[in-house]
């Protein structure tokens, strides 16, 4: 892009599954953070987060930490590396999360036999039990978020959810790169 092209003038930058052409909703001279879609929905997971947290048991899992036990529940993850990539979390982190949920005797870590380099995670009899209240907890919790709601409009703002998920899915497949070439 040339250094005389204004934000709105800039391209639709190609990606996979395309984007929409971009419109110009916020402007620099009058953008307000309070009204961004960014902080609304960080504020709603705060709320969110909040919330369950209040209504796990002590010492049951925090909110954090729910995330990995329902994970690993699923059966969606094993292992110590697929539960990081899945929470998106580094390593270490998860290295540490793991190291609490152990301390609460929710799961345990067994070295693989076939190679020493994987660890798994398994559920203890306490680790299941607690990840078994997650789904009502989550759905009690969102629940009392969508207060108000009808069904249309419930559905109606998943869809408008998954469509910004989809671009932002789509921005991070390009490498949300800034197109530094002029359109030929």
């Amino acid at each position: 892009m040339s250094e005389s092209q204004t934000p709105e003038a800039r391209p639709a930058l190609p990606s996979p599954g395309e984007l929409p052409e971009v419109t110009a909703f916020y402007k620099a001279e009058n953008y307000r953070a309070e009204e961004s879609i960014g902080y609304m929905m960080r504020r709603i997971l705060s709320a969110v987060a909040q919330s369950v947290e209040l209504r796990m048991c002590d010492p049951g899992p925090t909110y954090p930490q729910w995330v990995p036990l329902h994970k690993l529940h699923m059966g969606k993850v094993t292992t110590v590396a697929e539960l990081a990539r899945e929470c998106e979390l580094d390593t270490g982190a998860m290295t540490r999360l793991l190291d609490r949920l152990e301390a609460k005797g929710l799961c345990r870590r067994v070295r693989s036999v076939a190679d020493r380099r994987v660890v798994h995670i398994e559920l203890t009899d306490e680790g299941r039990a607690a990840a078994r209240e997650v789904p009502e907890i989550l759905s009690h919790v969102q629940n009392e978020h969508l207060a108000g709601f009808s069904n249309e409009e419930w559905e109606q703002l998943k869809g408008y959810l998954r469509r910004i998920l989809d671009n932002a899915q789509a921005l991070s497949a390009r490498g949300d790169k800034k197109n530094d070439s002029t359109p030929s």
